[in-house]
């Protein structure tokens, strides 16, 4: 079956191309279309009303949405977290776990391979483990309870379960070294969170094969004049990438417009790092075991008051940038598809091209979500 969306502000890496047209043959993009062109017959044809097509969003780090928790192990955990992801313009994202028991995390990669068998709403090639290898005096909301020493068996037998893509873990710890080597050889991309890690510890870690930081400034060691830590280790650093929450509450708006001026677009990693409390009311919640409570969208422990992920849906987190930074939509589209899907080998995603995989979203110009393709199908529509 043969789609096209006409009448489009194309924006893809390197192209912002208003009045275009995409041509989809079943799941494929088979052709880009400048505004003017004689536009070929198909089976389907909408009409994006000239707004914004863009590949659709990457998210490699989200714990949950409608209420539901990737860690609560459940199928219909899973669809209904994919559904929320799905209407947010997110076309394939990661199950994120947290720092919880080796059988959990066992139950957890059991439902998500069983999720990827029919994946229904928002595609999930692979398993993001935030923990359970981290520093325990920076848990932040991570359950202290569930640390422990890195294990490298531990993640292979999950990765024989459903593939681990990525795993959270600070590289400063008792083994982390050596797991990091050994993770890496095996394709799962290493990223230091939840770490005080000095400079010289991120440089081995690196040297290993570490690839990202993770939720960029948030429960990491900080910028210090005599030791530059995590968060200038990033900054410094021109091969590492940087998850970054956009929703102006973990990182403030000079913050973020600091990074977006310093660090190259290409080593950018938009995530939401959303909570079950996501697409939900405010008002009380848990995770990993941990009471939360949710006031005015922001989502903190009620003992302590540490942030808890967020509650940000995709797409207003690339608002929140664009209109705080000024930079193009089209250098800004590496940061919410392309990049990720570069770093985790995700072929096929994250452009508007021939060749390419139709996950697209369709944006009115507040960046709500007007419709989602999926593998060349109309999978949501607002």
């Amino acid at each position: 079956m043969k789609t096209l969306i006409k009448n489009a502000r194309i924006i893809s890496p390197g192209l912002d191309m208003a009045g275009a047209a995409v041509e989809i043959d079943g799941k494929t993009i088979t052709a880009v279309y400048p505004a003017g062109s004689e536009l070929p017959a198909a089976d389907k044809v909408v009409d994006a009303e000239g707004r914004m097509l863009l590949p659709g969003f990457i998210d490699i780090h989200s714990h949950g949405a409608g209420g539901c928790d990737t860690c609560d192990a459940k199928l219909e955990s899973i669809r209904t977290i994919a559904e929320c992801k799905m209407k947010e313009g997110v076309t394939s994202w990661l199950p994120t776990t947290l720092t919880l028991s080796p059988k959990v995390l066992q139950d957890v990669c059991t439902v998500v391979a069983e999720y990827m068998k029919n994946q229904e709403f928002a595609k999930t090639p692979g398993v993001h483990l935030e923990g359970p290898y981290i520093n325990p005096k920076q848990c932040g909301a991570q359950n202290p309870a569930f640390v422990r020493e890195a294990d490298y068996e531990e993640v292979a037998a999950l990765n024989d379960i459903a593939r681990v893509l990525l795993i959270s873990m600070a590289p400063e710890m008792p083994g982390a070294i050596d797991f990091i080597a050994k993770a890496s050889a095996a394709g799962i991309r290493c990223s230091a969170g939840h770490s005080a890690a000095t400079h010289a510890d991120f440089m081995k870690a690196k040297a290993a094969g570490l690839a990202h930081l993770t939720h960029y400034c948030n429960q990491m060691s900080p910028v210090h004049h005599r030791e530059i830590g995590l968060v200038g280790s990033g900054l410094l650093d021109r091969d590492i990438k940087i998850e970054i929450i956009c929703d102006t509450i973990h990182l403030c708006g000079d913050m973020l417009k600091m990074v977006f001026k310093n660090k190259a677009i290409d080593q950018m990693l938009m995530i939401t790092d959303s909570l079950a409390c996501s697409w939900m009311p405010d008002g009380p919640g848990d995770l990993g075991g941990l009471p939360i409570i949710v006031k005015d969208g922001v989502a903190r422990l009620q003992e302590g008051g540490n942030l808890a992920g967020s509650t940000l849906r995709f797409a207003h987190g690339l608002k929140n940038v664009h209109r705080l930074t000024g930079l193009p939509l089209s250098e800004l589209v590496k940061a919410t598809s392309w990049n990720q899907a570069q770093s985790l080998g995700l072929e096929g995603l994250g452009k508007i091209a021939p060749g390419f995989a139709a996950d697209m979203v369709l944006l009115d110009d507040e960046f709500n979500t007007v419709k989602v393709f999926i593998d060349g199908a109309e999978k949501y529509s607002a």
